[in-house]
């Protein structure tokens, strides 16, 4: 599951060479990267393709990066790391106000940077409510490692797999809507397009061996959403 599922990350920067560096780094590191060089650009990314952690740049050509950030985060909690060249304390203040997880001032370590995005991870991982990790003896998921196993074999999901599991397993017990499921694993945009819920929870439903007619795991509300049934 680590490796079919990496963590992504967002790069928002008007730098190539920043941006290739960044790539580079963070891949060896096992991230999938995306890149922006505009904050048009990356907020659309970040809305129709998603990310678990996003490094912003506040000097970017179309506008002010804590512009960019204050609009991210009125539909997004993703954790932001502001990467800039603006080092005195009002700035950072502002940037900190302004909705960001973090601050790191250009020439940065790399070192230094990697341990911040691990440490947001971590957080992440705690503030979402998600638990360190679902175990009831057959199925097991680990969230902060991305790894799911049935039977103790490792089970490969494909991100968007994941992401329903995982959001199920957050609110286990309760009916999470359609329109919900759409919205937080495919976007806003998507929230009408059942059709794609129902072919993605067949396919996990398939992966886990999982009966739609005598659920273990994961139970269809008709007309209404889906419940993670928990321990049985």
């Amino acid at each position: 599951m680590t490796d079919t599922v990496p963590a992504r990350v967002l790069v928002i920067d008007d730098e190539p060479q920043i941006r290739r560096f960044l790539d580079i780094s963070l891949r060896s590191q096992g991230y999938a990267v995306l890149d922006a060089a505009t904050a048009g650009d990356g907020l659309a990314r970040l809305a129709t393709e998603g990310a678990d952690l996003v490094i912003l740049d506040l000097g970017l050509p179309d506008r002010d990066g804590i512009d960019a950030l204050r609009e991210l985060r009125q539909w997004s909690s993703v954790p932001v790391v502001v990467l800039t060249a603006r080092a005195d304390e009002d700035e950072k203040v502002r940037v900190l106000d302004a909705g960001a997880n973090d601050y790191v001032t250009k020439p940065f370590g790399i070192r230094e940077l990697m341990a911040r995005l691990r440490a947001l991870r971590r957080t992440q991982a705690t503030a979402d409510g998600e638990p360190p990790i679902y175990d009831d003896g057959a199925l097991r998921i680990d969230p902060l490692r991305r790894e799911v196993t049935l039977h103790g074999a490792p089970v490969s999901l494909t991100r968007k797999e994941y992401a329903l599991l995982v959001l199920l397993v957050r609110h286990a017990g309760r009916v999470v809507t359609q329109p919900q499921l759409l919205r937080e694993v495919w976007g806003p945009t998507h929230q009408d397009d059942t059709h794609y819920l129902r072919i993605l929870v067949g396919k996990l439903r398939q992966k886990l061996g999982d009966d739609a007619t005598h659920p273990r795991w994961i139970a269809t509300e008709p007309g209404v959403g889906l419940r993670f049934l928990g321990r049985g």
